[in-house]
């Protein structure tokens, strides 16, 4: 409710005003993982539209703990809007689960982590073919909703956490499921390793790590993107 001065409507403006960058920040650093079809002015209405909800709830002091709260917010508006969305479709998942296979076969039958030039020769792609794949599937998650579902086989977060109804969330944070992601991140190519640390501890976008690591943009993508498939593929084998 708005007083009868209209203190709280100017106060909002300022909010807005004072959080707008806030909000454009963390839309570019979510663009980062996304298909590059979906537009960050989408993510950035979608965000607008959580900052708004950050403001009207928030009961506490507006100051350092509300920018983490509307930080919160945001995002979840943001993934609330991709989840709506379908933001990846499915034609991009065959592809992931396509290469998924391929490393899970490679490692079986070589008994360590196969490169690009093999993961190419096992999907009988050149390895141009081969990146460029990597690269439609920008924005590979490791976890999708559909994972909770079921369909042929049995989803295989289901036979690492216990409950069944939990959400990704609730998975991330099941402790049995983080020890086996941990494990599998340890493994990863070391390359890959540093792109994952990088892009999911230190926050920094592609093209910053690319600067880091000498190498484009684009080739960060193909490796976070491979780095993705193999621990999809190492947690379905458990």
């Amino acid at each position: 409710m708005y007083t009868a001065t209209g203190t709280k409507e100017i106060d909002t403006e300022q909010f807005i005003i004072e959080f707008t960058p806030l909000v454009k920040r963390i839309a570019y650093h979510m663009l980062t993982r996304l298909p590059a079809s979906v537009q960050v002015d989408d993510l950035i209405q979608a965000g607008m539209i959580g900052l708004l909800d950050a403001i009207n709830r928030y009961e506490g002091s507006y100051g350092r703990q509300f920018e983490s709260y509307a930080a919160q917010r945001i995002r979840g508006s943001i993934l609330d809007e991709l989840r709506e969305a379908d933001w990846l479709p499915r034609s991009i998942r065959k592809k992931m689960r396509l290469i998924e296979s391929a490393v899970s076969t490679l490692e079986q039958r070589n008994g360590c982590a196969p490169s690009e030039q093999e993961l190419a020769k096992e999907l009988n792609m050149s390895l141009d073919e081969y990146q460029e794949t990597l690269q439609s599937a920008r924005g590979a998650q490791l976890i999708y909703y559909e994972d909770f579902q079921q369909e042929d086989d049995e989803p295989f977060l289901d036979r690492l956490c216990a409950d069944s109804d939990s959400d990704p969330l609730n998975a991330l944070l099941d402790d049995n499921f983080r020890a086996h992601l941990i494990n599998a991140i340890d493994n990863l190519p070391p390359r890959e390793k540093q792109v994952m640390g990088m892009h999911y501890e230190q926050e920094m976008n592609l093209r910053e790590i690319g600067e880091v690591l000498g190498v484009s943009e684009s080739r960060v993508c193909q490796l976070h993107t491979q780095a993705i498939a193999r621990l999809r593929s190492r947690m379905r084998n458990l």
